[in-house]
This record gives structure tokens, sequence and C-alpha cells, in this order.
């Protein structure tokens, strides 16, 4: 399992696909699969039964999306993550301005 250097709630940019270009916050991270769920992007249609607690019908949610797939948008531009350790602690750095993400 590689280590995701996206994390929830992270601005991220989508790099590949219908969804090319646009930006969100990311909703989840899934490390496991290498995937994130961005807010409002990357929607399908999901077809589901009424229950008691669920009317049913078709709804929409935000489909995962391969960690490859998107990047972290620095001063509105995507910028790759490196690390550094920083007074003992290791931390993220966003490697086109070397500016500490966190």
């Amino acid at each position: 399992m590689p280590k995701m250097k996206i994390k929830k709630n992270d601005t991220v940019i989508i790099l590949s696909g219908d969804e090319k270009g646009k930006t969100g916050v990311v909703k989840q991270a899934m490390p496991k699969e290498s995937k994130v769920i961005v807010e409002g992007l990357n929607m399908v249609k999901r077809h589901t039964k009424p229950s008691q607690s669920n009317p049913g019908g078709i709804v929409s949610k935000e489909a995962a999306i391969h960690v490859s797939n998107v990047a972290l948008v620095k001063d509105g531009k995507a910028t790759k993550i490196g690390y550094k350790v920083v007074d003992g602690k290791k931390v993220r750095v966003a490697r086109k301005t070397g500016d500490v993400i966190d």
C-alpha cells in the first residue's frame, strides 16, 4: 500500500477525464485503493431500491478518482508534493514553491 500524499480537505485539481481542469475539496481519501472522492466532481447516477428509510429512485453521488489523476492546488496552480523534516516533524512541501503545506 503506497503512501498517499493527498489528504482529506486538500484542494485538488483534476488532471484527466471528463472533469479535467476543475478544482474541488477532497471529501474522502481511501489509501488502500489509492483513490479520493472530490466534493461535487465525477458525479454518477445510482439507481436505488426503495426502503423504509430511503424512498429510492435515481440518486447522484460522487465517484472515486484515482489519486494519480489529481494534483494539489497551491496558489491556484497544480503542484507535486514532497516531504521535509522541519523542527523534528515530517511535513508536506509544495515542490514548485517550497512552501510548507501542513
